[in-house]
């Protein structure tokens, strides 16, 4: 059996001591190699061994030495012998040990006097302790405060050994006059400690008599009390009342640690206003004055708890919160506004804008090297604050529109799809927004910025000079025509070749696969995700615009989209146009431009030519403006703007209902008792104690203290390990924390004779980790035993937990084996539904590395009904928006992500197709960072797909 150990020493097993030569060097003069000598006993002996001829050795020649570190690793050693025999009794050699203890406890060096008494904390054998309690007692009253501390300590430990109240039996009270004389706080802090463990009334009684004197108290003894109050409120929640005063008191205590602890015991013994009030003041101090990141993210965590439960009060806090951002810190700046966008008000929210426009004003000087990621934070919130509450977007719209050019793409395409979403919803602002964009498309520096751009200037470019200015935009951004031009026959273009002739542009050769928000691939030309350098002169022409100098890298993505912009503003043209001649020049012109690029996408000059996707859609729009009908002139101009319309009310829609979820109400029962505030007693009750009391009631009224046992849930999780007839039964309950597994096995002697040194031994496959092995047992015949057994978990992958049960029977002379059933630990413990956007979502499919594609096999024949069996069975949330899902197509792809309790990502892609025989084909894929997550699903899949059971 594995003994329990107070002490872990690192062991290098490269050059085992051997036990002559330690034994050489204890018998020596020399202290340094005595030292040596002591420390190897002391690893080996950690390390297993047992070293019996040591003892003696170590009696004779280490037990008078003078020297202090010898006498500390001296009590290290007693500490981890052996020191009963194979039956439980004292071996009687440790005799020699009890005297020298007690002469180390009258010894005139304090030091000595100290680690002698920490040292009997760790002592278990009443037979060595009994003789030295009056030495233990003396210190008690001696003039040094370390000894004073420590001998409190030992008293601690020995009174809470299996027969210690008889060893001791007066403690309690020796301690009580102890507390009141001493002076040293460490020393009372560790006498209040005691009586807290050792007898709580008496600890109660000595606070509520010096409750005026709390304030005054050490650091550690106002913890202690903490403490103490937690424990008492929780058994009798009456009482807390006049226990909350005291907590109130210590908020203005001078040590943060202590204000941090009352707030978290205010915020969890109480909901009455003012207590919460409290300590979100409390919170907010300490996120203000604490320069260390740890604490600031601790302490946000904590607001976040208060907002969820005491909203109200929280968004009084808004502004305190929101000074937090001032820490140059990513994850505090994410913590901080994920909370104050949950807070925001109609009250509040001009406040919170202009906060958050200082900030963005602030990233532009570029001091800090994430002011880019920083900025893209601060442009999503304002995003989210101007959806809410659309009166405030005309304040930062044109701000932000100064952004569009940022080195920073993704922040660049922020912005851009925050003015797509205010033009649309906040009509009076349209003319406004055109302009600007017009005045600033050609900062813009990132093709997928430039496409957003493209798409708001077709669709809401609606009178003459708006869609002129358009036109004549797109044809100053494009250069002169064509795009290159061979002079000699077999020589390099000049254009084009000049520019590829610049060190800093953009070189473009690969492709790569992208996932479409439908869940399909497409390719995608790297171009599109990256920012080149300002244009280069061309030919002594004008500066080359930014929409030639991403066409001549070979973005022609973008290309379909400037010809798709061109003939929606051509289309419009002559809707606002009355002179038919000035259309068909414009017209021409556009013409010309889509002829250009097909061209350039045609020609050598290019490392790749034109993809069949945006050639094909540079065609279409050529055919269109070479003869449009009305009812294709309805969908250019009209259904492009519907379909987006529809996209925002069902986003938004979808938001409303996730609000609604997470605002579930719980209800009371009809027979439940409820106080009425009016008619209580107020007698001697303070103005804080009748608002918990009103709280408590409410909190019964809605059912709040009652906590749902679900039992059937419970027996769901029960495991039988072995078969009925074995001569021991047993069977698991397991519960599933955050990071580790409990087993909670209960076992039976079905036998009618005594088990003797039964253990559960346990072992473990994949990423789990068993703490301790369970000690051996005796059970008695028909008798039960329960046994606990902690698993550590360290990622997210299906495990196995595999064992047996061993023990010895007195008539047989073996030990008896029965093997345990496996317990396979289920993914689904760890991973929970989760939502993130369709940008973030295609950004990590590309990113993540593992990847475990699963055929699909099912017996189900509706796409739909599929796709629903594989969110339940994994747990997951489907990010495609059931618009998207709706009709009968025969075809359905959508996308699902997850996140587990250690933060990796799980994100699933459902591709599947109805063949002509109803049965369902197709793959889903699973991406994730690690590998265990990827295959567990896979296998979960693998296994839960068929469906009908």
């Amino acid at each position: 059996m594995e003994k329990s150990c107070t002490l872990l020493v690192h062991f290098d097993k490269g050059t085992p001591a051997i036990a002559t030569e330690i034994k050489e060097a204890l018998e020596g003069s020399d202290v340094s190699a005595k030292i040596d000598a002591m420390k190897k006993a002391i690893s080996l002996l950690l390390n297993g061994e047992t070293l019996p001829q040591l003892f003696i050795t170590i009696v004779r020649y280490v037990l008078p030495s003078e020297d202090h570190t010898v006498q500390k690793l001296l009590l290290l050693y007693l500490e981890i012998i052996d020191k009963k025999d194979q039956k439980g009794r004292v071996l009687p050699e440790m005799i020699l040990i009890c005297q020298n203890l007690r002469n180390n406890l009258q010894h005139p060096n304090e030091y000595i006097r100290g680690v002698t008494l920490r040292f009997l904390c760790r002592l278990n054998e009443t037979e060595i302790i009994e003789p030295l309690i009056p030495s233990v007692l003396q210190n008690l009253e001696h003039r040094h405060p370390f000894i004073r501390r420590n001998a409190i300590l030992a008293m601690m430990a020995i009174y809470k050994l299996p027969h210690g109240d008889q060893l001791l039996v007066d403690a309690p009270e020796m301690i009580e006059k102890v507390l009141s004389t001493e002076q040293d706080q460490s020393a009372k802090r560790n006498a209040f400690l005691m009586l807290f463990n050792c007898d709580q009334d008496r600890a109660i009684n000595y606070l509520l008599t010096n409750v005026d004197k709390v304030s005054e108290w050490g650091e550690l003894l106002q913890m202690v009390v903490l403490e103490l109050i937690r424990k008492v409120c929780r058994t009798n929640r009456g009482e807390k009342g006049k226990y909350i005063k005291i907590i109130i008191s210590l908020l203005n205590a001078p040590s943060n640690a202590v204000i941090y602890e009352c707030a978290g015991t205010l915020v969890s013994l109480s909901s009455a206003p003012t207590a919460i009030r409290a300590a979100a003041n409390t919170y907010c101090q300490l996120l203000l004055s604490q320069s260390d990141n740890n604490v600031k993210l601790i302490v946000l965590d904590r607001l976040n708890e208060l907002k969820s439960s005491h909203r109200e009060i929280m968004v009084d806090r808004i502004m305190d919160v929101l000074r937090a951002l001032s820490s140059p810190n990513l994850d505090i700046q994410r913590k901080t506004l994920d909370i104050v966008l949950e807070l925001i008000t109609p009250r509040n929210i001009n406040e919170v804008v202009l906060m958050l426009k200082k900030e963005v004003m602030k990233t532009q000087n570029g001091e800090l090297e994430k002011n880019g990621e920083y900025r893209q934070m601060l442009i999503q919130a304002i995003h989210s604050c101007a959806v809410k509450f659309p009166e405030v977007a005309s304040t930062v719209v044109h701000l932000l529109m100064d952004f569009l050019g940022d080195s920073n793409v993704a922040s660049a395409i922020d912005v851009a799809i925050f003015v797509r979403e205010i033009i649309e919803t906040n009509p009076k602002l349209r003319v406004s927004i055109i302009t600007r964009l017009l005045d600033t498309f050609y900062q813009i520096r990132a093709a997928r910025v430039c496409c957003c751009a493209l798409w708001i200037i077709g669709e809401y470019c609606l009178s003459l000079s708006e869609v002129e200015s358009g036109i004549a935009t797109i044809k100053q951004c494009l250069g002169e025509l064509p795009f290159y031009s061979i002079s000699e026959e077999g020589e390099a273009p000049t254009d084009a070749s000049k520019n590829s002739q610049q060190p800093s542009s953009v070189t473009v050769s690969s492709r790569r696969p992208a996932i479409l928000s439908d869940g399909t691939y497409a390719t995608q030309s790297a171009a599109s995700e990256t920012a080149f350098s300002p244009p280069t002169i061309v030919q002594g022409s004008l500066a080359a615009g930014n929409l030639r100098s991403l066409l001549l890298t070979g973005d022609f993505f973008l290309g379909a989209v400037v010809a798709c912009t061109l003939t929606k503003l051509v289309l419009r043209l002559e809707e606002v146009q009355p002179s038919r001649v000035e259309v068909n020049k414009v017209s021409t012109q556009a013409l010309l431009i889509m002829v250009s690029m097909i061209q350039l996408g045609q020609s050598p000059v290019l490392s790749h030519p034109i993809d069949f996707d945006s050639y094909d859609r540079i065609v279409l729009c050529v055919r269109l403006l070479c003869s449009t009908g009305d009812e294709v002139r309805k969908i250019w101009l009209q259904s492009c703007r519907q379909s987006f319309v529809k996209m925002l009310s069902e986003k938004q829609l979808r938001e409303t209902e996730e609000l609604k979820a997470k605002a579930q109400v719980s209800y009371a029962q009809p027979d439940d008792l409820i106080d009425f505030y009016h008619l209580k007693s107020r007698k001697g009750m303070s103005q804080l104690e009748l608002e918990d009391e009103v709280q408590d009631d409410l909190k019964r009224a809605t059912g709040e203290f009652i906590k749902d046992g679900d039992d059937a849930n419970k027996l769901n999780r029960v495991l039988q390990l072995t078969g009925f007839s074995d001569p021991v039964y047993a069977e698991a309950y397991v519960t599933v924390h955050h990071y580790d597994i409990v087993l909670d096995v209960t076992v039976i002697n079905r036998t009618t004779e005594t088990l003797q040194n039964l253990c559960l031994e346990l072992a473990t496959m994949g990423d789990l980790k068993l703490v301790e092995r369970p000690q051996n047992y005796t059970l008695a015949p028909e008798s039960s035993r329960q046994i606990k057994a902690n698993i550590k978990v360290s990622s997210t992958e299906t495990g196995v937990i595999f064992g047996n049960i061993v023990y010895e029977a007195s008539n047989v002379l073996e030990r008896t084996v029965v093997v345990l059933n496996d317990i396979h630990i289920d993914i689904m413990d760890y991973i929970s539904p989760a939502v993130c956007t369709d940008a973030a979502f295609r950004s990590m499919w590309a990113e993540f590395e593992w990847e475990n594609k699963v055929a699909v096999n099912t017996i189900i024949q509706s796409e739909k009904d599929f796709l629903d069996h594989i969110i339940k069975s994994t747990n997951m949330k489907c990010l495609t928006a059931p618009s998207a899902l709706d009709g009968d197509c025969g075809f359905l792809a959508a996308n699902l992500y997850a996140k587990s309790v250690f933060g990796e990502d799980a994100l699933v892609n459902v591709s599947i197709e109805k063949q002509l025989d109803g049965k369902l084909s197709g793959y889903i894929r699973i991406r994730s960072k690690t590998q265990g997550i990827a295959l567990s699903l896979g296998d979960k899949i693998t296994l839960k797909q068929k469906g009908g059971s």
